[in-house]
């Protein structure tokens, strides 16, 4: 589906509509094309094959997907149900056999509306992720050994997962639309297909990434909705609406803005209104449980905890966490209405739930999904994607190994708490590294690989080439002059703007 050039489209846009190569301009794209016959030429007959972009990527995405599932066969086959390390040392752990007896599907008990009989009381996980644990119930068999209805639960979720992970990869690859072979960064992301089946965040994740898709097309509405479904899957994609409204009030939109906050908040409370009504108990126990859990792996707050002779309680962290997060809302602010030119919708999307993750108290490692589809439309250039990437598959097995260590009792078998915590800080030290660059290239837009090649915001939909009506600062130049080393030249972006409401 391709929509009409806006009239706001950049200078440089209508002189260079040929799709970008990435193999032009990415030298470490251009020396992994050489396992297949090395960079495309400049005589190659682009969109005459069947072999589309979009359809190259979404087979690698799905041949990754089974590439993780495959990894999953230590356990499938025997570490999930017997020894309590073996999931741990294979590195194959998933919550989704575990929980299917645990959280009652295996008793036909209804999520958030029947008391379960364990600790946990209620199912504790967002309404529509619950629909989905609920219908893959369903097509479980209800006959044989536990083992074997666990067994089928995960490959049924596996099933409905890879449906995921393709709408993602095909999102990502058809929201900058001269720029579909950045669909490749989610397709080969290793600690994507490593960490795709440990629970079911692939939903909100493509639920996420089809609607920053929908925003790029300029329907705000369907934005909304989609949106709105993913919040009621993960609590993490309302936090997109920030910067989108930061940047919509820079560039005046607020139209358009409005209609997605209320497509947004509708499909929310379609999906949970009922829910609210007739289980209220039931529902609020994935906020209650978000509230009241303890500081835990992954963190910087573990770090300190694990360290410390009287470790802060859960309330003071809740706190402090709180207060982070908000200072880091309010300096993606300051960068979206400071910034030489206004920043990339997807920049900053990226950032903020970055530091969302940053600064939680948690970080399971599945979390990395949510940032992929982000980091490969903010950052598409394979080398700092790769960085990131290496800490994170690094965070994988660390955390895996750690729990290896505490779980084998004498034997020790795995990663000592010191070695855990510097997995902890090589995860922390990667998505940082990540954020460094996205912060960098938002002031020095000549550096950012996307604007480099002739855009302005294609994810940006109405923000894409529109005129800056609100800024802060000395923004919105018509030329920023880089004194840095620089290979290539100035290029313009986007347009000059009023300065109106400038201080």
């Amino acid at each position: 589906m391709c929509g009409m050039p806006s009239a706001e489209s950049t200078q440089a846009s209508v002189h260079e509509p040929d799709p970008v190569r990435p193999t032009k301009e990415d030298e470490v794209a251009a020396a992994g094309s050489e396992l297949i016959g090395g960079p495309l030429g400049r005589r190659a007959l682009l969109g005459a094959s069947w072999w589309t972009p979009v359809r190259v990527i979404a087979l690698v995405a799905i041949g990754m997907f089974a590439l993780g599932l495959v990894q999953k066969a230590p356990c499938y086959n025997g570490a999930w149900f017997f020894g309590a390390s073996s999931q741990y040392t294979h590195a194959c752990y998933s919550d989704i056999p575990h929980l299917y007896q645990g959280r009652g599907f295996a008793d036909g008990l209804v999520p958030y509306f029947d008391r379960l009989p364990g600790d946990m009381q209620y199912l504790e996980y967002p309404v529509l992720t619950g629909v989905f644990m609920e219908v893959a119930s369903w097509l479980t068999p209800g006959s044989g050994t536990i083992q074997y209805q666990e067994q089928w639960y995960w490959m049924v979720n596996a099933g409905m997962l890879m449906v995921c992970a393709a709408v993602i990869a095909v999102c990502v690859t058809r929201t900058h639309a001269r720029r579909p072979w950045d669909g490749l960064l989610v397709a080969l992301a290793p600690a994507a297909a490593l960490t795709a089946t440990i629970n079911w965040d692939l939903l909100a994740v493509a639920l996420t990434a089809a609607a920053m898709l929908m925003w790029s097309r300029g329907r705000s509405l369907a934005f909304g909705v989609l949106l709105g479904l993913a919040t009621a899957a993960k609590l993490y994609p309302f936090l997109l609406l920030g910067p989108l409204m930061v940047l919509c009030w820079r560039a005046g939109r607020w139209r358009a803005f409005g209609t997605a906050l209320g497509g947004a908040a509708a499909a929310w409370v379609v999906v949970n209104g009922p829910v609210m009504l007739f289980a209220f108990e039931g529902w609020s126990k994935f906020y209650t449980f978000s509230q009241e859990r303890g500081v835990d792996f992954g963190s910087f707050w573990l770090i300190m905890a694990q360290n410390s002779d009287d470790p802060l309680s859960t309330d003071t962290v809740n706190t402090l966490a709180t207060l982070l997060m908000l200072a880091s809302c309010a300096a993606v602010a300051a960068l979206a209405l400071t910034a030489p030119r206004r920043p990339r919708f997807a920049q900053l999307a990226f950032l903020i739930v970055a530091a969302f993750i940053l600064t939680n108290k948690v970080y399971s490692p599945q979390y990395v999904l949510w940032l992929v589809p982000l980091a490969a439309l903010a950052r598409p250039k394979w080398r700092d994607y790769l960085i990131w990437q290496t800490c994170e598959v690094a965070y994988f097995l660390g955390i895996w190994l750690y729990l290896a260590y505490t779980t084998s009792g004498d034997a020790h078998k795995g990663l000592p708490t010191d070695g855990y915590h510097w997995a902890i800080a090589l995860h922390l030290l990667g998505t940082l590294y990540l954020c460094v660059m996205v912060v960098r290239d938002i002031f020095l837009p000549d550096r950012d690989p996307v604007r480099r090649a002739g855009d302005d915001d294609p994810s940006g939909g109405v923000l894409d080439g529109a005129e800056d009506v609100f800024v802060l600062g000395p923004a919105a130049r018509p030329r920023r002059q880089v004194t840095a080393q620089f290979d290539g030249p100035p290029v313009e972006w986007g347009k000059p703007g009023a300065t109106g409401g400038s201080l």
